[in-house]
């Protein structure tokens, strides 16, 4: 992918107070000379969504003036590579001392830019990892565009402020945030009847709590849940008396998903069985997975109108929904924890009610 146009570090400094106004939380980490810094850094090496390309504090904070006034893109390129070597010369002077790498990566990136969804960093990377993880969001990487007249400059913001400033967009940060900052410890679940477990640490876990604490709770009447196995196939939790009690014989299985939920509906209205896959990296509910399960569905004698199906990721962004999301099965859902109130429906060819009209109840 090509470099984004050089943008002067000026020009940078001169948009961000235009970009973030007044109100916006923790606005000084967002406009100051150190954000200006970091933005401008990550344009000139390419840490823009999609590009493959990351920053790291080391990037901001061995910036010189004479390496930013080089602007062809081999001189880009080169000190993006070389800046991070053992031994990598760049001419000029500093701009910051090493010890501003705690200021940049706390203060600029974590609670001012990631904050307020303008950049944002790999998730499948340890936190103790020294590798760059940041990159600006194409969105707010457009803003720095020099050809941007001042109509243009002005409505390219207001998309940007609809798009990523709005109550929901930060609240889908705040979750992506507490999910990373919860990845290296035991992560403690809560089941609809009360019981409590501890995960072992990581995404799949906090996909895992997030499917029983906050979608079977909004998604189904009275959710119950049969089983629960981590990586390796170990048995967390398994109700063989709620499952013996609907027909269901469960016995462990490669074709297994990750969760099996129960909606047990009132009256006499036979329960809905929801097959739930986690995916961090891969194991998405696949056609070949759908079958495999309808056959342990079909032998305990359950219409297949009462079994759904459901793929779970942390984010639309996530390396693994962009993985597996052409793999998904139809006549299935899928569903992001950082956006818990909505629902993918991959709907199946030749069901009843398909025209649009239909489908959006209008």
């Amino acid at each position: 992918m090509s470099l984004p146009p050089y943008a002067t570090k000026d020009l940078v400094s001169d948009r961000l107070p235009l970009i973030f106004n007044d109100g916006i939380q923790n606005r000084t980490y967002c406009i100051r000379d150190l954000a200006a810094s970091t933005v401008f850094t990550a344009l000139y090496i390419g840490a823009v969504e999609g590009s493959g390309r990351y920053l790291g504090p080391a990037h901001v904070y061995r910036m010189t003036d004479q390496q930013a006034a080089k602007a062809s893109d081999a001189e880009r390129d080169h000190y993006a590579a070389n800046v991070l070597k053992k031994n990598g010369q760049v001419p000029g002077r500093r701009w910051y001392a090493d010890n501003t790498r705690e200021p940049i990566r706390d203060e600029t990136l974590r609670d001012g830019l990631v904050a307020v969804g303008a950049v944002r960093q790999r998730l499948d990377l340890p936190t103790t990892s020294s590798l760059p993880r940041y990159y600006l969001t194409r969105d707010f990487a457009a803003l720095f565009d020099s050809a941007l007249s001042d109509g243009a400059l002005e409505a390219a913001i207001k998309s940007f402020e609809a798009t990523h400033l709005s109550k929901g967009a930060l609240a889908r940060v705040t979750i992506m945030r507490s999910g990373a900052a919860a990845s290296t410890t035991a992560v403690r679940v809560t089941f609809p009847n009360g019981d409590t477990r501890n995960l072992a640490p990581g995404p799949s876990s906090i996909i895992s709590k997030a499917v029983i604490e906050v979608f079977a709770p909004r998604f189904l009447e009275n959710p119950a849940v049969l089983w629960l196995s981590e990586s390796g196939n170990k048995v967390v939790m398994r109700d063989d008396s709620i499952a013996t009690a609907i027909g269901l014989k469960i016995e462990a299985d490669k074709n297994l998903p990750d969760l099996i939920l129960a909606d047990l509906r009132p009256g006499p209205q036979d329960p809905l069985l929801v097959f739930v896959e986690v995916v961090a990296t891969d194991g998405a509910i696949t056609p070949r997975r759908q079958e495999a399960i309808y056959k342990i569905t079909d032998d305990a004698g359950f219409d297949r109108k009462h079994v759904a199906f459901l793929t779970a990721y942390q984010d639309r962004e996530s390396a693994g929904f962009r993985k597996t999301v052409a793999q998904l099965a139809w006549r299935a859902f899928a569903w992001f924890v950082s956006e818990p109130e909505q629902i993918v429906i991959l709907w199946e060819g030749g069901q009843s009610g398909s025209r649009l009209s239909s489908l959006l109840d209008v």
